[in-house]
């Protein structure tokens, strides 16, 4: 294997690996160790499965699938490993998996290794697998011992690398004994710990692996990705999502300082996979916009050509929408009609009557991720292989989409994979590595990194779904709900505009409400949509809380008493969790003027289901000023995640995830001009700085 130095500003790849291609076991093998060591030769080393060695000198290395953006999946799965191998954490480090190894290689454990990170998948939904595979080779280790030794395996312990035979005290490292264990087959697969006996997960909260390359520099994101040889492209597409270049002069730029070219990029130019696609989330929103993009030999020269290139654009029709009020507008006049789908229905909605009558519209407009790191990939394409080089979600929708632009062959594409500084949805679909690919395609033979400027980035945007809802409900002498008509426009892309939280809301499910109708309509507009930190719910959360809140207010109750009635019969997490939060922000207490406390709960991504997912409650306490400005002071947040395996890393999502819906709340809407969106940076796009966050947050 060639030798990769990796260094924060310095990524250095020899001219041999360029030439011959990475290895596959090479996907940029990003390692950090759980002891902060420097990365030494490779000892013998014995592979367990497809995602887990020990080396001879008892290095535990685990694969791990998914990307790593500050979610700390590059470090819970080498823990959930951890657990079950009974391994020293300081031996312990990860290697970013292969875009090219199907999941489902590795026997029973490789179901958990998916290569996307969505939700609480990492933890939840993979950890048994992780567990197994632990399992599996501390099993191996203690046979291989047994037959070493010639004793019982009751009497062969493995703790701290270390396998013990207990009425002798003798011990041999895993080291010593993993290139036999890797042959050991195992009849059954062995049962895991049960929680109550975990050593590891729950008691310790170590640091995450990348976190000292994030420290001393060593860490690789792929705007460090350094190729010899390479040049960079500073990228524009068309204002107006879904235009297209009508007319450009590339000679007007091709003299200045460093420019190497001028390329257009024309989507219908894509190749084509040349085999059945294996993207996690298909090839179908992964199409590049219209663009143009100036080649230089550093990125200040590409991006001074490009403002300087005289260009024109066909904005199409997306044109049309004058304002983003135009698309709010017109996502208010389709709730005056019957859904287009109905979700869920009981009764007759149309002769539901009631004592009292609630009504009220909500919108949630278009955000932007605001991810630090701006788009942008490296590709050599020759024309025997495709190499790409990204910060990527999820490696195999990257890896596929890199193969159906380029129309090689799988075996000739290779994706390496960086560490990303900041996903909440924006890299899902991995479009960005079409564009990379397809520029770099107009350069062959030279390294191209392709970086979005931070406008360009947040100017062609997969923002958050724009949703305009109606709710209606009809409650009876004493508040309780009768009927419940919710009907909501999306504006955005179907395969992440999920209806959770909204047609499964518990307070329909888990209730008794005899009339009901859930359901909703499509909105087209040129606005591209994606992920977005659960998407939907957070919008979905915010209509259905705020609706709960307008119905206990019409019958006078009090908020936290009203949803405490309403979920009697729901998961007794639920209203655990509203009377945990209500407490600890002394909920009812007198408060002075101009103050006033909010409560909300919901669970993603389980909301109609009473177990799974992670339910949050919060109140916030707010004040007004007299001139009118609000200030939060105080969030109170509980929560119920079922197990936890690692404190701190809940800690941060759930303060992160404050921060987030603070500034939804308080500061983010994508704004429209003629079809094009007008905010291009933090100037005019503001996020909260650590000045503006609530005094207290306790969690």
């Amino acid at each position: 294997m060639a030798e990769v130095i990796l260094n924060r500003r310095t990524f250095l790849i020899s001219a041999s690996a360029i030439a011959g291609g990475m290895s596959l076991s090479l996907t940029l093998p990003v390692v950090w160790a759980g002891a902060a060591d420097a990365v030494q030769k490779a000892p013998e080393t014995a592979a367990f499965s497809a995602w887990l060695t020990i080396s001879a000198d008892d290095t535990v290395t685990v694969y791990v699938p998914t990307g790593e953006f500050g979610t700390g999946s590059f470090t819970q799965i080498p823990m959930n490993v951890t657990e079950e191998l009974g391994c020293d954490w300081s031996k312990v480090r990860g290697e970013f998996a292969s875009a090219r190894r199907d999941y489902l290689e590795g026997g029973p454990y490789a179901i958990g290794m998916q290569p996307f990170f969505t939700g609480h998948g990492t933890d939840h939904d993979r950890m048994h697998y992780a567990l197994q595979l632990g399992a599996s080779a501390r099993e191996r280790l203690r046979t291989a011992a047994a037959e070493y030794w010639q004793a019982p395996l009751t009497e062969i312990a493995a703790r701290d690398s270390l396998l013990t035979h207990i009425p002798t005290g003798r011990q041999l490292r895993y080291g010593e004994m993993a290139a036999t264990a890797a042959t050991v087959q195992l009849t059954d697969e062995p049962a895991l710990k049960p929680q109550s006996e975990w050593t590891f997960l729950g008691k310790a909260s170590p640091g995450k692996l990348q976190l000292p390359g994030m420290v001393n520099g060593s860490a690789v994101y792929g705007i460090d990705v350094k190729v010899p040889g390479m040049v960079y492209a500073a990228l524009r597409q068309c204002p107006v999502q879904g235009g297209t270049l009508k007319h450009h002069e590339p000679d007007a730029v091709l003299n200045m300082p460093g420019v190497r070219a001028v390329v257009v990029v024309d989507p219908s130019k894509t190749k084509g996979s040349p085999v059945k696609p294996q993207a996690t989330f298909g090839l179908s929103e992964t199409a590049s916009q219209s663009g143009v993009a100036v080649i230089a030999e550093h990125y200040w020269q590409a991006k001074k050509a490009l403002d300087a290139l005289p260009m024109e654009w066909d904005y199409g029709p997306g044109v049309s929408w004058a304002s983003q009020e135009d698309i709010y507008s017109a996502a208010f006049s389709l709730l005056e009609n019957p859904p287009q789908k109905v979700l869920r229905k009981a009764g007759d909605i149309a002769s539901a009557t009631g004592a009292l009558t609630v009504e009220a519209n909500y919108l949630t407009p278009y955000c932007d991720q605001v991810a630090m790191e701006p788009l942008n990939g490296t590709a050599l394409v020759t024309a025997d292989k495709v190499e790409v080089w990204a910060s990527c979600q999820d490696s195999q929708q990257a890896y596929w989409v890199a193969v159906d632009e380029s129309g090689r062959v799988p075996e000739n594409v290779y994706l390496h994979r960086t560490l990303v500084g900041g996903g909440f949805g924006r890299r899902s679909f991995s479009e960005e590595v079409r564009m990379v690919v397809a520029v770099a395609a107009e350069l062959p033979d030279v390294p191209v990194q392709v970086i979005w400027s931070r406008e360009e980035m947040m100017r062609q945007g997969r923002y958050r779904t724009l949703i305009a809802s109606h709710f209606k409900a009809a409650l009876d002498e004493q508040g309780m709900l009768q009927s419940w008509d919710a009907h909501a426009t999306l504006a955005g892309n179907p395969m992440v505009s999920l209806p959770l939280g909204f047609f499964d809301t518990p307070y329909v499910v888990g209730g008794d409400i005899p009339n009901v109708q859930i359901g909703t309509t499509h909105q087209s507009t040129n606005i591209l949509t994606g992920a977005y930190r659960g998407p939907c719910y957070n919008s979905y959360a915010f209509m259905v809380e705020t609706f709960i809140d307008e119905c206990a207010i019409a019958a006078g109750i009090d908020p936290l008493a009203y949803r405490l009635k309403l979920l009697a019969n729901w998961d007794p997490a639920w209203s655990k969790c509203l009377q945990v939060a209500a407490q600890k922000a002394d909920w009812g207490s007198p408060l002075p003027r101009g103050q006033g406390r909010g409560i909300a709960i919901s669970n993603w991504p389980a909301a109609g289901q009473k177990e799974g997912g992670s339910t949050v409650c919060a109140v916030a306490k707010v004040e007004v000023s007299r001139e009118g400005v609000l200030q939060v002071q105080s969030i109170d947040l509980s929560f119920d995640c079922g197990r936890i395996a690692n404190r701190d890393a809940v800690l941060a999502q759930l303060e992160g995830g404050i921060v987030f819906g603070l500034n939804m709340s308080l500061n983010e809407e994508i704004t429209i001009s003629d079809g094009a969106v007008v905010e291009g940076n933090f100037d005019q796009y503001p996020v909260l700085r650590l000045a503006d966050l609530p005094p207290r947050i306790n969690i």
